[in-house]
């Protein structure tokens, strides 16, 4: 299965269509959040109608709590709090993100995190497949693709199921576009699809074969 990853348009969309261009034939698209620049919600149906392929999304902080809402009526599959199985793969999504300084729109206790991801892994596990398991989560992992000037901002509940899922793929983090492996979890930050980033990742239904990933930008 190919991926479009992308993350952070920030309601700025001028980019989507080039990188659809230069992306090629991909299969599904994930969208690691901050669909908006706090809102509006309507214009997550903008952001969809310009994919032509299935596309699996997330709320970031700066969206909205109300554009979960704008999420389900949308053509995307909002996968904040759900699992997806395609293939034997599975996915499971995140939105939102830890706290920040900021008082962001949407963000959560690192005890609200956990309780979420746990009930999706356990029902991820109990699948009869044994595929990846793909985390799509806004927030990144505490130590992963999360250091600012002023230390690392990641999601310590997150950190809890790295090794314990195949791939995370995440956002949040403008400066911290990039690859990153802890234990048996690879973590993949597309930057930011306002500026013209992305990611173009290859995943196989069995473990066995590796995660291939190639950055791109236009």
């Amino acid at each position: 299965m190919k991926i479009l990853a992308i993350s952070d348009p920030h309601g700025d969309y001028s980019k989507i269509e080039k990188i659809m261009e230069t992306a090629g034939d991909f299969d599904i698209a994930m969208i690691a959040g901050d669909l908006t620049h706090f809102g509006p919600d309507a214009k997550v149906n903008e952001l969809m109608e310009m994919f032509d392929k299935p596309v699996l999304a997330i709320p970031g902080n700066c969206d909205q709590k109300s554009i979960l809402e704008a999420l389900d009526t949308s053509k995307a599959i909002n996968m904040h709090g759900k699992l997806e199985q395609i293939g034997k793969i599975r996915f499971i999504g995140l939105g939102g993100s830890n706290f920040t300084p900021f008082n962001t729109p949407f963000e959560l206790s690192e005890e609200e995190i956990e309780r979420v991801l746990k009930g999706m892994f356990y029902s991820a596990k109990s699948t009869e497949d044994h595929g990846p398991i793909v985390l799509l989560t806004h927030a990144p992992p505490h130590g992963a693709r999360d250091e600012l000037p002023l230390g690392h901002v990641g999601s310590k509940a997150i950190l809890k199921f790295v090794d314990r899922v195949d791939l995370i793929v995440c956002g949040h983090i403008h400066e911290a576009k990039g690859i990153e492996n802890i234990g048996a979890t690879m973590i993949v930050n597309p930057g930011e699809a306002c500026k013209g980033s992305y990611t173009l990742i290859t995943i196989e239904d069995t473990k066995s074969k590796p995660i291939e990933v190639e950055f791109k930008e236009v």
